[in-house]
This record gives structure tokens, sequence and C-alpha cells, in this order.
């Protein structure tokens, strides 16, 4: 049996301590302050980013990992005794990502990698990147391990809840969102995952009223099916999300097991401090 690596970035959302278990490596998205690069999930994370936004006044920049970057971490994997790699992007709908991945593996010609455009963001890459290397120690080969973690893809399902337009509206972007809302910040916006884009689906005026209304669109999406994995998606309020938990298992017949998962800095720098989510796996 070949040794198989999978790769992924930080747009994936895995927790450093699962993606170490799973034997995955996260390339870090870039956070750009002005002249100060800072390496996602290495030299910041969700609260540093904040607290440093509210300090400034200001959003920073992001950008994919560079080409170099990808090489590196496949060549780590490959002088680590791996025979082939399979890495999973970021949804190159809303970073190039993918494009540094497929730069990097055209610099390392005759060894097998493969990249994956996952076309989803979050928890929903995270758990595809999980599936690949369980297929993985399985026995599957690179093309079982990518048919793997696509099948998983088509039966997921993310939503999230916006606590605040705050960061939104520093970066300017807020107006078509806020269309026939007098109180601009009092909008809650509902995302989900739409042609490989975080994208809204519906806005609504209280936070209790977007959280609940996230725990209705989770068991519209899973339409009767079982829940295979859950992940509960916060950006720098873990008490927050406990407590989300519970009303998700209040309404649906969750896993023993939810996984509590910081959204990380390339994704949180658009949807701001306190955002809730959920991403689900139907069986």
């Amino acid at each position: 049996m070949s040794s198989i690596a999978i790769i992924t970035d930080t747009d994936a959302s895995l927790p450093a301590d699962l993606a170490a278990r799973h034997g995955i490596q996260q390339v870090p998205i870039m956070i750009h302050f002005g002249q100060d690069t800072l390496r996602t999930e290495i030299d910041i994370d969700d609260a540093g980013l904040f607290a440093r936004v509210d300090r400034d006044g200001k959003l920073p920049t992001t950008s994919a990992p560079s080409p170099g970057q990808f090489l590196e971490a496949y060549e780590a994997a490959f002088a680590s005794g791996a025979e082939a790699v399979v890495c999973l992007c970021v949804s190159s709908a809303i970073s190039a990502t993918s494009f540094a991945a497929v730069t990097a593996k055209e610099m390392l010609p005759g060894r097998t990698i493969e990249v994956v455009d996952t076309q989803v963001v979050s928890m929903a890459q995270g758990f595809m990147a999980l599936a690949a290397a369980e297929a993985v120690r399985a026995g599957a080969d690179v093309a079982g391990a990518v048919a793997a973690a696509l099948a998983l893809g088509d039966r997921t399902f993310l939503f999230g809840a916006f606590s605040t337009l705050k960061y939104l509206a520093m970066s300017g972007r807020v107006g078509h969102l806020a269309a026939g809302f007098g109180n601009l910040l009092s909008v809650k916006p509902i995302v989900t995952m739409r042609d490989g884009k975080l994208d809204l689906l519906e806005k609504v005026r209280t936070r209790s009223k977007a959280l609940a209304r996230v725990v209705e669109l989770t068991g519209e999406a899973l339409a009767g099916r079982t829940i295979q994995h859950m992940a509960v998606l916060h950006v720098a309020v873990p008490d927050a999300a406990v407590a989300f938990e519970t009303q998700l298992r209040a309404a649906w017949p969750c896993p023993e097991t939810i996984l509590h998962a910081g959204l990380t800095a390339g994704l949180s720098v658009h949807t701001g401090a306190g955002m809730l989510g959920v991403v689900v796996v139907a069986g």
C-alpha cells in the first residue's frame, strides 16, 4: 500500500490537534496589516485578528499561500516517506489557493500530486480532508481518497449567522446586504454555500432569530437523513458556541461528538467577530 499525504489550507478551519491526529498538514492563508504579513493559525488567530482590527480601525487584506509554501509542504511530505499527495483546497471561487497549489505541483514533475478544488470553505472543506485521510488509512489509492472526499462534500451543508455588520461596513461591501433596512448594524445575515461562495441566504432582525433560523435550515437540508458529522463554527466566541450546540441538540438527533472549530482568520475577516454557524454531513 502506498503512503499518501493529505494536505489542505487553513480555510478548512480544522483544529490543529485534530489535523495532527489525522496527519493532515494545513498551509496557512496570509493576513496583511499594511506591511505586516501574518500566517493564519501560526501568527494570528480569530481573537488576535479582531483585537487588532478594533485597535487599528481597519480591516486587513488576505492572500492565498504562495506556490512556494505549497512546494515546501509537498517536499516535506515526500521527504517523510509519502509516495503521493492529495491536496484539498478552499473553493477557487473565493481564493487563488488552488491555483497556487497547482503551480507548486508543476514544480515537481514526476511526482504524484492531486490538487482538488473543494468548492467549499471551513469545516465543509475540513470534513472532506478528514474523509480523504480516513480513506487512505483504510487502504484507498489517490483516486479513492479523492472520491471519498468528493462524495462527502456532496452531502455537506453549511449555514452561518453574522453577529454584526460592523466589519462588512468597514470593508465597504455592506450596501447590497442592507437594502430596505433602517438600522444597518441590527441586520443579522444568514449565509450558506452557493456556487463555491459564501452567499447571503436570508436577513434577520435579531441574533436569537438568526440562530433559530440556522437550526431550522439545518433540519431542512437534512431532509430526514441522519447526521454523520457535525461541527459548530464560531469566531472568537467559544462560550456562545457551547450554547449554540445545546440549541442544535434540542432540535435534532445530533451525533455524540460535535466538533467546535474557530473559523480562522482567512475567513473570519469577512464574517466579523461573533459569527456562529454549523456544518453538517448527512448520512
